[in-house]
Order: structure tokens, then C-alpha cells, then sequence
């Protein structure tokens, strides 16, 4: 079932081309660019532009700002409870990538 504004949206587009709106928009008569998910690409052109990351980048982030505040740590409380934390995110990562 169409869209029920679809002659509409037909009829506004059809004037916008006829004034010229769609002449020399950038990329014209260039290829589109390669797409590996077409049917998820507004989604993901969404969440990239949100600044959403995979899990995996995030939790890598979060291992890495760890292990800085392990190098940095003297006490030996903080350090246990940074081991602790470090050993959590190294297996949601490994759960992330499939292998857990």
C-alpha cells in the first residue's frame, strides 16, 4: 500500500526538479557509494553521526583509560578494584567479538 501523501510528495518533487532545486547538488552524476548494509544504512549514517560506536570500540576505550589509571595508582585497594574491572572488560570484549 503506498503512502497515502505519496502524489504529494511525487507532485513536490517533480516541481523542485523542474526549478532546478536538484542541479549541481554535490556528487551529481557520480556513483553512489558503496553501501555493505543497504537495508540498515539511514540507521547506521544516524547512529555515526550521533557519534554511536560499536560495543567494541567503547569497551577497548574503556580498557585502555583503565590501564592508565592502574599505571598511575599506588594503593593497592584502587589497584585490586582496577585488576577487577580490567578482568570484566577484557571478557565483555571477547563476548562482544563472539568468542566468549
Amino acid at each position: 500500500m503506498d503512502h497515502p501523501l505519496i502524489d504529494l510528495i511525487n507532485a513536490r518533487i517533480a516541481a523542485a526538479e523542474q526549478d532546478g532545486a536538484f542541479d549541481n547538488l554535490e556528487g551529481a552524476g557520480k556513483p553512489l557509494p558503496p553501501c555493505d548494509d543497504p537495508e540498515n544504512a539511514v540507521m547506521n549514517r544516524i547512529l555515526k553521526d550521533a557519534g554511536a560506536v560499536p560495543e567494541v570500540v567503547s569497551l577497548s576505550r574503556e580498557l585502555a583509560r583503565l590501564r592508565a589509571e592502574l599505571r598511575d595508582t599506588g594503593d593497592r585497594t584502587q589497584r585490586r578494584r582496577i585488576i577487577a574491572d580490567l578482568s570484566l572488560i577484557e571478557a565483555r570484549i571477547e563476548l562482544a567479538r563472539g568468542r566468549g
